[in-house]
């Protein structure tokens, strides 16, 4: 499983992807870390920016290392091509395409992508181990989506990637802004939307075959780019999309019914730890992780 934890973070004003959030000082990937262990992975590998690794190895590393197999990934600018100047005013990372592309020497098995900072259920992992079982090759892939009036934030909106999925099959993703509740409805950049869609929380599976391919992909987005965009990225959702559309790749698609929550802005944070606590009281968690 690949944990991307290496966003910069600016609605919520610094690495939320390490904040302390369960009742024990828990921080949110380490639930994901937690379930997907439970519903079979093997190994984790953790994409982060450089100044996070020390933090991340010396606090979820030593809690996890006897019981899966961890590598860690930097995601900077080192990896980038040298066909591809980077603009001198860029601050971001290029993306979650890269973001897979820089730990590519750990994924020799297929895999999953999950974000640090979303919590997703148990449900979800046990749904994509099985899945990655069924991947015959790179030109296989999975996700699994969730419903979208399971996935909003009461602080602001949030981009998602509204799924049309057709017998259990991808048919398109849409990478969708702003979306937020509103007056008993579900609003976006783009008009209203079904509170009842499937979307995307970046809970992707892949061969690892597929990895020349995207970054064939990731090379063709660089050379795409002006000197003025410093802050565009190549993102897994439109990628998938994109590689639909030229029938490059098949995607087998199931629902998780399990509610998200996640750290977008600074206001969520209270909310994920009252969410946390429940759970803990409820015995999904143990008391400690």
């Amino acid at each position: 499983m690949l944990v991307l934890a290496a966003g910069l973070g600016s609605r919520f004003g610094g690495d939320k992807q390490i904040s302390n959030v369960g009742p024990s000082g828990e921080i949110l990937m380490e639930y994901s870390i937690h379930d997907a262990i439970a519903a079979g992975f093997k190994k984790v590998v953790f994409v982060l920016k450089k100044e996070m690794v020390e933090t991340v190895r010396s606090t979820v590393g030593e809690k996890f290392k006897d019981r899966v197999e961890l590598e860690y990934a930097v995601q900077d600018y080192s990896s980038i091509p040298d066909f591809y100047e980077i603009p001198k005013d860029r601050v971001k990372p290029f993306g979650t395409v890269h973001a897979v592309l820089v730990a590519k020497d750990y994924l020799t098995d297929p895999f999953a992508t999950i974000n640090a900072d979303d919590y997703y259920g148990t449900e979800c992992f046990r749904l994509m181990y099985d899945f990655l079982g069924q991947l015959k090759n790179g030109s296989e892939a999975a996700m699994v989506t969730y419903i979208l009036k399971n996935t909003l934030s009461e602080n602001g909106g949030v981009t998602r990637g509204v799924c049309s999925v057709d017998n259990g099959r991808l048919v398109r993703v849409d990478e969708t802004g702003g979306i937020m509740p509103k007056d008993g409805k579900v609003v976006s950049d783009s008009g209203e939307l079904d509170e009842n869609s499937q979307v995307s929380m970046n809970f992707w599976g892949f061969h690892n075959e597929v990895l020349p391919r995207m970054e064939r992909y990731f090379n063709d987005f660089l050379k795409s780019l002006t000197p003025d965009q410093i802050k565009a990225e190549c993102l897994l959702p439109i990628m998938v999309n994109d590689l639909l559309e030229t029938k490059e790749l098949s995607v087998l698609a199931a629902p998780s019914h399990d509610k998200w929550f996640g750290i977008t802005y600074k206001a969520d944070k209270e909310d994920v730890e009252n969410k946390l606590r429940a759970l803990h009281a409820a015995g999904v968690y143990p008391d400690r992780l």
